[in-house]
């Protein structure tokens, strides 16, 4: 994420179609009481930020999501398949979905109660799911989307714009637009397809595998085969100036711009190729199967946020913002921070980018970088020192600047201590390791350490990470 902008949608009545089956792995969390029998799974997975996002006792692996929106009416209808696995014999389930009517839910096709508290919707169905078995659940529901504000006061969920709405999800904005497990612990596959007036656009995350329009209105249709968090899951509708073309080594590149901000772009999109390649050979193979950005306006959101495949960009965006979100898709899209407190893997990474580039297109080096942050940043950066990058004192600090600034000084430390061969031989190895799945601070310590054995890290973690105040240098 880098702040800048955010964009408000509409209305909504939709059906969602949830085929629960899932991934390999149990620790999504159990929830309820233990037993031998059926138990309840939980509201949550005990995030230590967001204790109520994402639910216990099963693993999606797939949404799919089938939405038809009306601007004019401001309505939002849809369908949605999700396939997932319980992780435990299921006597009632939970989705997060944030407003919204509920009006049906299915389990297997067979009709089940259900009841809301707040963002929690607790489905329970005639035949309860044992422990492995998958399962499909279809909610219908309707309504008008949300805007969700942030601990931080930004805003997110679904947000209406001019021509159309704009869905942003980091933290748990997804939860204000599709019923689903809003957790980065849990992440999967997705198809969208999306019917809105045949003078508007639609655009989402992956792949655009058809387009047709009948009686007025154009059904674009999304296909995101790689894991993907909901929190970086989007969809723009408007009037988008559209350019599709490929890398040079034929990656597809799927560009949709607002007409007003078309000519502002175009230089810096112009350099999504060369700032591709760049990324690839500093962190290593381009996770994803396409790439591209979405530039609206200015007044419809106030940052910018690493959606999956394609950024989007409130207004054009300069060249650190899109070197910045082209790093998250290696560091936040593909490995992604197993709980909202690792929030500083996605953004320390993002923002030595934003440093490495400028040392390698013949300006300030990151080390010049990181001594001007040590010895003035708080002249910039007021809140440098105020919590460490490793845990922000409450949710509304995720994404302050310790977290970006901070962590990213976390990273030169590591390279300072390792030199710069073993440096990018652990960015890369990090990037492959986890590729598509999830990770957390523990995980990066330990690996750093196992690839440079002979290194002493205690001071790097003891007083940067996760050390309060401003740290002394070694040689200070």
């Amino acid at each position: 994420m880098s702040r800048s902008a955010r964009v408000v949608p509409a209305a909504v009545s939709l059906a969602l179609v949830l085929t629960l089956s899932g991934c390999d792995s149990d620790d999504g969390g159990d929830g309820g009481a233990q037993g031998s029998g059926p138990h309840a799974g939980a509201s949550g997975v005990g995030d230590p930020y967001f204790p109520k996002a994402g639910n216990g006792g099963y693993d999606v692996s797939h949404y799919g999501l089938t939405l038809a929106y009306d601007p004019d009416g401001n309505r939002l209808t849809g369908r949605a398949v999700i396939t997932a696995r319980a992780t435990q014999a299921l006597s009632s389930f939970d989705l997060d979905l944030h407003g919204l009517d509920v009006t049906k839910v299915t389990v297997e096709g067979r009709e089940a109660a259900f009841d809301r508290e707040g963002q929690e919707l607790t489905v329970r169905p005639r035949k309860e799911p044992a422990k492995g078995e998958t399962f499909e659940v279809t909610v219908s529901y309707s309504g008008a989307p949300r805007t969700i504000t942030d601990p931080d006061g930004s805003e997110e969920g679904w947000l209406r714009t001019e021509d159309g709405a704009l869905a942003l999800g980091e933290p748990t904005g997804s939860m204000a637009w599709f019923p689903g497990n809003h957790h980065p612990s849990d992440k999967a596959s997705y198809d969208v397809a999306v019917t809105v007036p045949k003078d508007l656009t639609a655009v989402s995350n992956g792949e655009l595998t058809g387009e047709r329009t009948a009686n007025g209105r154009t059904t674009f249709t999304w296909h995101t085969a790689e894991p993907m968090a909901s929190h970086a899951a989007t969809v723009a509708i408007g009037r988008y100036t559209v350019t599709r073309s490929t890398t040079k080594d034929g990656l597809p590149v799927y560009v949709a711009v607002d007409p007003s901000q078309v000519t502002a772009s175009r230089e810096v999109l112009g350099l999504l190729p060369e700032v591709m390649e760049w990324a690839q050979d500093n962190f290593g193979p381009y996770p994803f199967s396409s790439t591209g950005a979405i530039v609206d306006r200015p007044e419809d959101s106030d940052y910018a946020l690493e959606t999956q495949n394609r950024p989007v960009y409130p207004g054009a965006p300069d060249t650190a913002t899109l070197v910045h979100e082209i790093a998250h898709q290696w560091f936040g899209d593909s490995v992604t921070p197993r709980t909202w407190q690792d929030m500083w893997l996605n953004e320390s990474f993002a923002t030595y980018a934003e440093w490495l580039w400028t040392e390698d297109e013949g300006g300030d080096t990151a080390e010049d970088t990181f001594t001007d942050l040590y010895e003035h940043g708080e002249e910039s950066y007021e809140d440098l020192w105020d919590f460490p990058p490793g845990k922000p004192t409450s949710a509304a600090h995720i994404s302050d600047n310790p977290v970006y600034q901070r962590g990213a000084m976390v990273l030169h430390r590591i390279r300072q201590t390792v030199g710069d061969d073993t440096f990018y031989d652990i960015v890369q190895g990090w990037a492959a390791a986890h590729r598509h799945g999830n990770a957390g601070s523990a995980e990066f310590t330990a690996y750093v350490e196992r690839q440079a054995p002979d290194e002493d890290f205690d001071e790097i973690w003891d007083d940067w990470l996760y050390g309060d105040g401003k740290p002394s240098l070694p040689d200070a």
